[in-house]
């Protein structure tokens, strides 16, 4: 059967974009009318803008490199301080890269992706797109001058990938012209480019195959200087290993695909493991597990088992500096910092839990690949961030708090467990008054792919905006996200996708159950793959639901992999093109199950024309269908942002007030 809406995938066709506006017409006449939308934005702008915000930042040598927003600067600034600087109350930032004054000389809308530095920081290759897609243009920045350098290394729009080796020579992967891509849009060509030299005669190093995800570039830093990397991805979640040795070529590490390469530390190799890996002698490093071995012995490693966690546990961030490697790990979705230090001399790992406040998430911020210091975070659903620096001792310090932004007095956080459809128990948090408030409206959120844990953090717009006016929060660990490892994600994949989908609409069901909420008052929200799941639930359990917030969605599971970088997630979904996979897919597909004779929940979906990963159709289809059906269905669609949805904070402040008024009125906040 002919889809009657893929007119709606031309993304800047002229037909589409005046549906779009249409669109956006009437979502915004209806939402900015009501009269909490106005003082939300202004309210939640305050909090992006504020200049007591923690300046989170990279550690580089002897600096702390930080991208800063505010009202003065909505595109941003790339600064850096010294380390010592940093700690104190305000530190002196000297002002790199001001992207409004550049966007303005250039008459450019710049969004800052980032940069990627030489091994002394004095050169750097910084990252620029239009409008805050994925695609773009790489120019060479001298930070001493502070100018792009005329005739350094400069690389024209696509979703490039880029390494300083030294000064002088980059790696890098970008779109060489036609068969140079993968299907998923990424490069497949990893060149190496000398200064002097024009691109045409950049050297090819390693070429993939188009039915690969990705081949990217990349540097492990160590005193003894840089090591040139290059990843080949046969699929999302699989790599191979290309290192450069001492003489000049190349090598393919033997560790198997599903091994996560995390970094590099006095000369050992810093593993994660996706799937167990059983070693020439029988021994078996189980699944999950962080390891480690000597990169002089890779071609037969005696590897260390640094941790190992056990079954509601999960190793979440690792980061290796120059004298240490740091790990966060999650036990029963809650967090600690763990560092594991190399002694050389007796050839043996010890690891150490770091002292920070329990009860909440510990995230790594930044490793210093020159120095000893280490800096994380703690947050928890009620209690702010604070940073934590450490100076190599293993002692870290606090030097920066952020305030509190609402009222938590009352508040209580819970954690509960909800039985799946076959009996799996899915843990999820809730945010709320003391438990004899009754029922209230509640947003539930959810994620649950990609192996990316929901896990305890300070949403200061849900505290100020949502909890605060007697609202409740609840966050679903359900499978399909890392929270338990590995085996957590994989339990959700490909043809097993529904256990997502009905542990999510378990927890739903079961704060009705306590008392929690009703399905009235019960919104769900989720973004990108969340999109995905939260439109499936919708089509699956509306009797559960009051309102559904869909931003940046994948929904028509049929067409995904021939939209933006969708064939990349095949490793996730399974492809469609697949009889046995499209006869799973077909099950639960949003697009291809909603149907006019069933009442749905009011739904609003956020997108972004500029969105080159996902991309706005998705949403865009949904909504004309289940329109065209007789739902009540919203899409508000803006034309910057990404897959992010807004490219500053004025951006972002819009999108969550209308979010916030949407689930006020449906659910009756």
């Amino acid at each position: 059967m002919t889809d009657p809406y893929l007119w709606l995938e031309d993304v800047h066709g002229e037909k589409a974009l005046a549906w779009v506006k249409d669109q956006n017409a009437r979502a915004l006449g209806l939402l900015k009318a009501d009269p909490d939308y106005a003082p939300d934005y202004d309210t939640l702008l305050a909090f992006m803008d504020a200049d007591d915000r923690i300046p989170y930042g990279a550690l580089r040598d002897r600096y702390v490199f930080n991208f800063w927003q505010d009202a003065r600067n909505p595109k941003g600034i790339w600064r850096r301080t010294t380390i010592a600087d940093y700690a104190n109350p305000a530190p002196a930032w000297e002002t790199l890269l001001d992207i409004d004054r550049l966007s303005a000389d250039e008459h450019e809308s710049w969004v800052f992706l980032g940069a990627a530095c030489a091994p002394a920081s004095t050169r750097c290759l910084i990252s620029l797109s239009r409008g805050g897609g994925d695609a773009r243009v790489v120019r060479e920045f001298d930070a001493g001058s502070k100018c792009f350098v005329a005739d350094g290394f400069h690389l024209p729009e696509a979703k490039s990938d880029v390494a300083f080796i030294d000064d002088n020579t980059i790696l890098f992967g970008t779109d060489f012209g036609e068969g140079s891509l993968t299907t998923s849009g990424y490069p497949r060509i990893v060149k190496l480019w000398h200064r002097g030299e024009a691109i045409g005669d950049a050297m090819t190093v390693l070429e993939g195959k188009a039915e690969d995800v990705a081949v990217s570039a990349g540097v492990l830093r160590q005193p003894a200087g840089s090591i040139p990397i290059i990843m080949r991805a046969p699929s999302f979640f699989e790599t191979e290993y290309h290192l450069k040795g001492p003489d000049g070529a190349w090598v393919k590490l033997d560790v198997p695909l599903s091994a996560a390469l995390q970094g590099l530390t006095h000369g050992q190799l810093v593993f994660t493991l996706r799937e167990a890996w059983t070693q020439r002698d029988g021994m078996v490093l189980p699944k999950g597990a962080l390891i480690a071995f000597a990169l002089k012995d890779a071609a037969r490693p005696r590897i260390a088992v640094l941790y190992a966690p056990g079954p509601r546990a999960s190793v979440e961030e690792v980061a290796t500096g120059r004298d240490a490697v740091y790990a966060a790990i999650f036990e029963n979705v809650v967090g600690s910092i763990r560092a594991f230090r190399f002694d050389a001399s007796k050839d043996a790992w010890t690891g150490t839990k770091l002292d920070l406040p329990p009860a909440g998430s510990t995230h790594i911020v930044s490793t210093n690949d020159d120095g000893p210091e280490a800096q994380f975070r703690f947050e928890s659903f009620l209690i702010p961030n604070t940073l934590y620096a450490d100076d190599g001792s293993d002692h870290p310090k606090a030097i920066k708090s952020a305030p509190s932004r609402f009222d938590a007095r009352g508040l209580v956080t819970e954690q509960h467990e909800a039985v799946s459809t076959d009996g799996e128990k899915i843990p999820y948090f809730v945010v709320r008054k003391a438990a004899s408030a009754g029922s209230q409206p509640t947003i539930l959120y959810g994620y649950g792919g990609f192996e990316i844990s929901q896990t305890p953090r300070y949403w200061e717009s849900v505290g100020k905006i949502w909890l605060a006016r007697g609202g409740a929060l609840a966050v679903a660990n359900i499978r399909g996200g890392g929270e338990f490892g590995p085996a957590w994600h994989d339990a959700a994949l490909k043809a097993n996708r529904q256990k997502s989908f009905d542990d999510f609409a378990a927890v739903a069901a079961d704060l009705s159950r306590r008392g929690i909420t009703t399905p009235k008052q019960l919104g769900i929200m989720g973004g990108s793959n969340g999109g995905l799941l939260v439109s499936a639930v919708m089509v699956q359990h509306p009797e559960l639901l009051g309102a559904v917030v869909c931003q940046v969605p994948l929904i028509d599971m049929i067409r995904y992999t021939q939209l933006g970088a969708g064939a990349s997630w095949i490793g996730e979904y399974g492809d469609p093109a697949d009889p046995q996979m499209r006869a799973v897919i077909e099950k639960y597909s949003p697009y291809q199950n909603v149907k006019a004779d069933v009442k749905y929940p009011p739904v609003l979906f956020v997108t972004a024309t500029s969105d080159d990963r996902v991309t706005p159709v998705h949403a865009r289809k949904m909504a004309a269908k289940m329109l065209e059906q007789g739902h009540d269905a919203l899409l508000y669609e803006n034309t910057e942002g990404g897959h992010a949805a807004a490219a500053d904070h004025r951006q972002a402040a819009e999108m969550w007030a209308l979010t916030f008024v949407y689930l006020k009125r449906e659910l009756g906040l």
